[in-house]
């Protein structure tokens, strides 16, 4: 017989598996069409885990069929929403070569003392290979650079266009600007090629539209910011669909760095996948890789939508984000194989 304190416990916990049940299936099945379940995507992490842990708490007293479940439910938050990762990576295969991608905020970088001397530090620390910033409108020509920024680059090649800056240690030419603009506005990408170990290979970066409009809309006016959350995100979708489509047609092996502001399981990168490109700490990464939301009033990360990307013939030994210190962004650090010919 069921008593009476484990059949309310039982009759509270179900809508709780159900809630996790919905909240992953919407998560998994999620397309362009279902526009309003990105907004899901953006909120932070302990909202999701609150039911699982509710869940579990409830069942703990309930039989160990609940209890299973409701481990199940943690589990299916942990790693099908909150999108864990547990990668080994590629075996060696090639070249090695180090990517970073890092959204500088140079804006902001430049209204503190130590801002840009909080970017160098970041940008020294990787000592990557290659490095793509967005939004780094330092200066306009690379000679116009702050001096610890320079400092930090060191003998590396740079590319200034708009807010990019590209900066390698090996021969890099080439630079040139492609279109992801969308009605009204227009916009940017940078694809330089790059020479390392006897490799060519291009390295392009971009910087998608932000979704904090459409978001601060539904935030202020409920329904009645959808209408803009609709827009913004369609928007981005444009964008996604116009550099897939660029990239795809790739003569070389492509690495795409950027801040995509969109999570791996969007749709806005599922575009990109279908161009052929795997994103990095998805093969290879461990944790969550969060890169966004500690500047936030959350103060943690909850938020993995800046990426390096990679086409197939290059490999993937690790992929980790760096610290929160010197950006409201975490750098994207990504330990590469180029295969040599």
């Amino acid at each position: 017989m069921i008593r009476p304190a484990a059949r309310t416990a039982r009759l509270l916990a179900a809508p709780c598996l159900l809630a996790v049940l919905l909240l992953w299936a919407a998560f998994a099945f999620g397309t362009e069409s279902t526009w309003w379940i990105e907004l899901l995507r953006y909120l932070p992490y302990p909202i999701f885990l609150a039911p699982a842990l509710l869940a579990l708490l409830l069942s703990w007293r309930s039989g160990w069929r609940w209890r299973v479940a409701s481990l199940a439910a943690l589990a299916l938050v942990l790693v099908g929403v909150m999108d864990l990762q547990l990668n080994r990576g590629d075996a060696a295969g090639g070249a090695p070569l180090r990517v970073m991608s890092f959204n500088a905020k140079a804006y902001q970088a430049g209204n503190t003392a130590d801002g840009f001397g909080r970017i160098a530090w970041e940008i020294a620390l990787h000592d990557a290979d290659v490095i793509a910033l967005q939004d780094a409108n330092f200066a306009d020509t690379p000679e116009g650079l702050p001096a610890p920024i320079k400092t930090a680059l060191g003998d590396r090649q740079v590319h200034v266009s708009g807010q990019y800056l590209v900066a390698s240690r090996h021969p890099m030419r080439d630079c040139r600007a492609g279109d992801i603009s969308f009605p009204g506005e227009g916009h940017h990408y940078v694809v330089c090629t790059i020479t390392a170990h006897g490799v060519e290979f291009d390295l392009a970066t971009a910087h998608l539209l932000s979704p904090r409009e459409g978001l601060n809309a539904t935030r202020r006016e409920r329904l009645g910011g959808l209408g803009e959350w609709r827009e913004n995100f369609e928007m981005r979708m444009i964008q996604s669909r116009r550099l897939a489509q660029d990239l795809a047609a790739a003569a070389r092996p492509l690495v795409l760095a950027g801040d995509l502001n969109a999570p791996d399981a969007s749709p806005v990168i599922a575009r990109l996948r279908e161009a052929g490109l795997r994103d990095s700490f998805a093969a290879a990464g461990l944790g969550w890789g969060y890169s966004y939301g500690h500047a936030l009033r959350t103060r943690f990360s909850f938020l993995r939508i800046d990426h390096v990307m990679v086409s197939a013939p290059i490999g993937v030994k690790d992929s980790f984000v760096g610290s929160a210190e010197a950006s409201a962004h975490r750098p994207v650090i990504a330990d590469l194989w180029l295969a040599r010919r």
